[in-house]
């Protein structure tokens, strides 16, 4: 029988931007989403329900803190929280900034694109991930 796959998440190739004793917080390098914002368990679980009470709460706590972020500099029209974990069975939860004129609205960013964002609001809005980092930042270790 052979070995699973290595999990990515369990080996992350980025440095987060924030790291507790449980979780860490990485920026996606995703060119068509600026602002995507990966929240990750250290522990290798799959689902909520496999982690305490308390566990549960300060994870929750760290999502919210994210979306606050991601709404207080990228101002999007609507945030996307997802923990999905179909492809990586890893606990993670995925905050990402929706807009109108995204290319995807209002479907899923996994569905196909319906249109072509601009390449100047795109990078109008890559202009703020340094903004967005520090804010992230100052909000979790607050």
């Amino acid at each position: 029988m052979s070995a699973p796959p290595p999990c990515e998440l369990c080996q992350l190739a980025v440095t987060p931007l924030w790291r507790s004793d449980r979780l860490a917080v990485i920026l996606v390098d995703d060119a068509a989403y600026p602002g995507f914002v990966r929240v990750i368990w250290h522990d290798h679980v799959q689902e909520m329900s496999d982690l305490s009470e308390s566990e549960r709460l300060a994870l929750n706590d760290v999502v919210n803190r994210v979306e606050l972020a991601v709404r207080a500099v990228m101002s999007p029209h609507k945030i996307n929280l997802a923990s999905l974990g179909n492809m990586v069975p890893h606990l993670h939860w995925h905050i990402i900034p929706r807009y109108l004129d995204d290319a995807h609205f209002p479907a899923p960013v996994w569905a196909a694109a319906v249109r072509a964002s601009a390449p100047s609001v795109l990078a109008a809005r890559r202009a703020l991930l340094p903004q967005l980092s520090a804010e992230l930042v100052r909000r979790l270790t607050a």
